[in-house]
């Protein structure tokens, strides 16, 4: 019987040891996430349309999008395998670029990473690690190694600057091949 006491208060004693004030030296368990690193909202299986003065200049589809909200500003961050449609100001034949990852930043400049190819109208396909267009100008920057394939030429290099539909580029430290016939 006297086991029986003691036991008893040993169960007792030890369903309520878990019981009382916090302890204020430890941190709750969120304690350790900050609010600016989880997204604002999430989507699957997306599109969005980048627009200026009412007009469609980028459609974008991606697997994945997480809004970000940081400092007053706006991010969409894109993965799951990412594909741009940037229409061509005259209507002509669009550029398509593909990646494996991007962001959409505020003022709608897109930047594309992992194995980015775009493909113009003409053909004229370029690869590259990270690219980057500005919204303001429509233009595409690298400051990556890039490849530049026509049906007659190869160009490559470091650094990269063109108008979005690939019409006219620049290739600051290039080399390259070229068929002759």
């Amino acid at each position: 019987m006297p086991h029986l006491k003691r036991y008893l208060l040993l169960a007792i004693l030890s369903c309520t040891a878990g019981c009382g004030a916090r302890d204020k030296g430890r941190p709750s368990p969120a304690a350790g996430f900050s609010s600016r690193r989880l997204p604002a909202q999430e989507s699957w299986d997306i599109s969005v349309a980048v627009s200026d003065s009412g007009r469609q200049t980028a459609l974008i589809r991606a697997g994945h999008l997480a809004e970000y909200h940081e400092g007053g500003k706006k991010e969409l961050v894109v993965d799951g395998g990412i594909t741009v449609t940037l229409n061509d100001r005259n209507g002509g034949t669009p550029t398509i670029m593909t990646a494996g990852r991007g962001i959409v930043h505020d003022n709608q400049d897109i930047e594309a990473f992992d194995k980015v190819l775009i493909r113009s109208g003409d053909g004229t396909t370029l690869s590259t690690g990270h690219i980057v267009r500005t919204s303001s100008d429509r233009m595409l920057r690298s400051e990556k190694y890039v490849t530049i394939t026509k049906p007659s030429q190869t160009i490559r290099g470091f650094g990269f600057e063109s108008d979005d539909g690939m019409k006219r580029y620049k290739i600051f430290k290039a080399s390259g091949e070229a068929v002759s016939k």
